[in-house]
């Protein structure tokens, strides 16, 4: 809702970029802290190595969604399009994800472990993100009559002028929840290796809902956004990592 929060010289600081480089500093560091407690593998830079190209993959995926779902005004003005705050988030978990898997693959580690471990860390910094996107007015809410309606202000990217679902914050307290049940599963051990089965199962779940109450433009795949029909691909992915999670671990030869 306030993008523009102060100028340096030309430079001009913008809520949503701050949120989200809150969001990616605060998992970074979690993530370091949580690993070295674990004792697991975080010589050589393994954890900022992994990170900056989960990052990087992930940003560069989610720009990528973004243009696809909006290829008429890509085609119009590709600049405007490639240098706008537009990110399909969904773009950046799978590719994100994918980056992750690759490198723990060359790196020969096991990349469920370290996906179980860190993805609390993830759905906080999509909570940060969220509220970043609130800030630029992106990925608006439904119009509505509701007292909990709020009115963006000219240059945002919602529509000004009229009451709309604040649907980012609501995606924000649904993320930070997430991290809250996650990181405390990790920590009270309640089968943590399920985690990541059970993130990517709400966080798809809860993101179909979600999208019922948008009112932005977001691509579609017959009756369903883009999201939702995405969602239906990440649910099926992590039911199943959950099945594999509870299967029976092979005995320990004598």
């Amino acid at each position: 809702m306030y993008n523009n929060w102060f100028r340096i010289g030309s430079l001009t600081v913008h809520g949503y970029g701050a949120m989200v480089a809150a969001g990616i500093m605060t998992a970074v560091h979690g993530a370091e802290k949580r690993a070295k407690e674990e004792g697991m593998k975080v010589d050589g830079d393994f954890v900022s190595g992994l990170v900056f190209w989960c990052v990087l993959i992930g940003l560069a995926g989610a720009k990528l969604l973004y243009i696809l779902v909006s290829w008429q005004e890509f085609r119009k003005d590709p600049l405007a399009v490639l240098g706008s705050t537009g990110y399909v988030l969904y773009g950046g978990l799978v590719s994100g994800t994918l980056a992750a898997a690759v490198y723990c693959r060359k790196r020969k580690i096991d990349f469920r472990r370290y996906f179980a471990m860190f993805c609390p860390y993830i759905a906080l910094a999509q909570g940060f993100g969220r509220i970043g996107c609130f800030l630029a007015g992106c990925c608006y809410g439904r119009p509505t009559s509701l007292a909990i309606g709020v009115i963006f202000p000219e240059g945002s990217f919602a529509p000004a002028g009229q009451k709309l679902l604040p649907v980012q914050l609501f995606s924000s307290a649904a993320d930070f929840s997430l991290y809250a049940l996650l990181d405390s599963r990790w920590k009270r051990r309640r089968h943590p290796e399920a985690n990541g089965a059970l993130f990517l199962m709400l966080y798809s779940s809860g993101r179909f809902l979600m999208e019922y109450l948008r009112g932005d433009v977001r691509g579609s795949v017959g009756a369903l956004s883009t999201s939702q029909f995405l969602s239906l691909f990440v649910l099926a992915a992590g039911i199943w990592m959950l099945h594999q999670a509870q299967k029976p671990k092979p005995a320990a030869a004598l």
